[in-house]
């Protein structure tokens, strides 16, 4: 997708059209550390956050043109970062990424400002599609999506990771057999 920008001096309609800083709240550092790099590399200029109230104060601190925000953090929801983005700063663009992708949370995020919704793992080309996409129109579905299998094994690995790596929670929190549970944990993930 080629940028476009205003020549110099020129007035803008469109101030995320010239404004590239990007806030990424996410509660998975590896995560969060591997898209910022990425995300720098597309030309963003990136700020961090761990936690809601983190990505609260950095929006209230300075609203970035664009944000790409996790759904479930650990001190609460990313939605609440981005309805505060949308009353600081009605034309900034936000993502919201989740692990738990369902119609009602999408339609939810949409209806607080956020712009679009993927479901992660989301990479970052995609993650740039949907912030770069014009009004009115949806980001390019991706080349390769993630497989059914992979979706259901992602899904898996959050709850267990979410029970403390607890065998026995989980699979009572999935309605699954221990032993079941335990096969799909020994195996690779699923391409």
């Amino acid at each position: 997708m080629m940028d476009v920008q205003a020549p110099a001096g020129a007035p803008s309609t469109d101030k995320t059209m010239e404004d590239r800083s990007l806030l990424i709240v996410d509660d998975d550092r590896a995560f969060l550390t591997r898209l910022a790099r990425a995300m720098e590399s597309r030309g963003y200029v990136v700020r961090m956050a761990e936690s809601v109230a983190e990505g609260l104060a950095a929006v209230d601190g300075d609203p970035p043109a664009y944000a790409v925000i996790d759904m479930r953090l650990s001190d609460g929801n990313g939605l609440d970062v981005i309805t505060r983005l949308k009353e600081k700063r009605p034309e900034a663009r936000g993502v919201v990424l989740t692990g738990y992708g369902n119609i009602a949370t999408a339609v939810t995020a949409v209806k607080l400002g956020a712009f679009d919704y993927l479901a992660k793992p989301a990479d970052a080309d995609e993650i740039d599609n949907a912030l770069q996409a014009r009004p009115g129109t949806r980001a390019e579905p991706p080349e390769n999506p993630m497989s059914a299998d992979r979706v259901r094994w992602e899904h898996i690995q959050r709850v267990y990771e979410l029970c403390g790596r607890n065998v026995s929670e989980t699979a009572r929190r999935l309605n699954m057999h221990r032993r079941t549970l335990q096969r799909i944990l020994a195996k690779r993930a699923p391409r």
